[in-house]
């Protein structure tokens, strides 16, 4: 799937496209993946079930990858991301679309963990779960 987006801006889900040392910057600065290490990273991305990344002009501006936990009977979305100077244009919102409602599970069940993207989440109809707990292991450091 390539989907253009107008003004140079794109979406993609070819793996081969994502500029993997770009979504490791943005990524190792963010609260949720802060200090993630790049090998874990680069383990994140190949093990994901599907990625889609927003581009401008071929450079990476945006990301998301989903972990498809199918015996679980679940998707998980993670790492979305949009960089400051794209925001405000509605290109979360189509990263999110594209991942989640255009793509191969768009019939199947959704989770995900934020602490502060509850709105962009609601428009497709993530809401809390007051039933959600976690284990983190002693070795990571848990997000927040």
């Amino acid at each position: 799937m390539k989907r253009a987006l107008g003004d140079g801006y794109e979406l993609d889900d070819d793996p081969a496209r994502v500029d993997r040392d770009a979504v490791y910057a943005f990524l190792v600065e963010v609260y949720w993946s802060a200090g993630r290490p790049r090998e874990r990273q680069e383990a994140l991305i190949d093990a994901s079930a599907r990625v889609v990344g927003l581009y401008r002009d071929g450079r990476q501006v945006g990301f998301a990858r989903a972990v498809d936990c199918d015996a679980a009977g679940f998707v998980y979305l993670a790492d979305v991301y949009v960089l400051e100077e794209c925001r405000g244009r509605g290109f979360g919102v189509e990263l999110v679309r594209e991942m989640i409602d255009n793509g191969p599970f768009a019939e199947r069940r959704w989770i995900l963990h934020t602490r502060d993207m509850h709105a962009l989440y609601a428009k497709f109809g993530f809401g809390p779960k007051e039933r959600l707990l976690e284990r983190w292991p002693p070795s990571w450091r848990p997000p927040g």
